[in-house]
């Protein structure tokens, strides 16, 4: 296991997960932003991509399992990708179409930055989305990315004009302290709360 949620946990994937990777990259909604469903080969070769990725970086797309089935439902993780005349960190997901509209994708992608920042201590991670993809562009904000600039990328003989979004370690670290300030304050208020009524029976 690489890392869990509430609900999740992750873990890298192997043959074994073929199948249920071709639930997600062989369905066509789920793959649109792809321009269509794979084929076996091409799965496989995705696939495999992961494993070399797990070999060289020590990270990639891993599988997301649910806790409460111990069934895989998706796969997300952190990746090098071009961007422009560089490479990136990238923040990225694919959910089985049965578990979307759950918060998976929000919950994966906020414990991906957390894992970026905390384990990798990398300065920033981004999020590569199509211009189309309205619920990822989404799924960003709510993980703390704004917009920086766009790109348009030549994929499966297509252009696709892709947005990258952005955090920072030092806004990452300045949420953080707010949010446990925040946890802090009313955990004082619940204390002073308590004794208020105990004291007066």
């Amino acid at each position: 296991m690489i890392f869990q949620t509430e609900r999740l946990y992750f873990r890298e994937m192997n043959q074994g997960d073929f199948d249920a990777l071709c639930q997600i990259l062989q369905d066509k909604e789920t793959m649109y932003a792809y321009e269509g469903p794979f084929s076996d080969q091409e799965v496989q070769e995705w696939l495999d991509r992961q494993i070399a990725r797990y070999q060289k970086w020590n990270f990639g797309l891993w599988a997301v399992i649910l806790k409460e089935t111990g069934r895989m439902i998706g796969q997300c993780g952190l990746t090098m990708q071009p961007w422009k005349e560089t490479e990136v960190l990238e923040i990225g997901y694919l959910f089985n179409r049965a578990y979307w509209h759950n918060g998976y994708a929000t919950e994966t992608a906020q414990a991906c930055k957390n894992y970026a920042f905390e384990t990798l201590q990398a300065e920033e991670v981004c999020s590569i989305i199509r211009d189309t993809n309205i619920a990822s562009q989404n799924v960003a904000i709510r993980n703390g990315m704004a917009k920086t600039d766009s790109w348009t990328k030549h994929y499966r003989g297509v252009d696709m004009p892709h947005y990258r979004y952005i955090v920072r370690r030092a806004h990452w670290l300045l949420t953080l302290k707010e949010s446990r300030l925040e946890k802090l304050f009313f955990q004082i208020q619940n204390e002073r709360l308590t004794k208020l009524l105990e004291e007066n029976g």
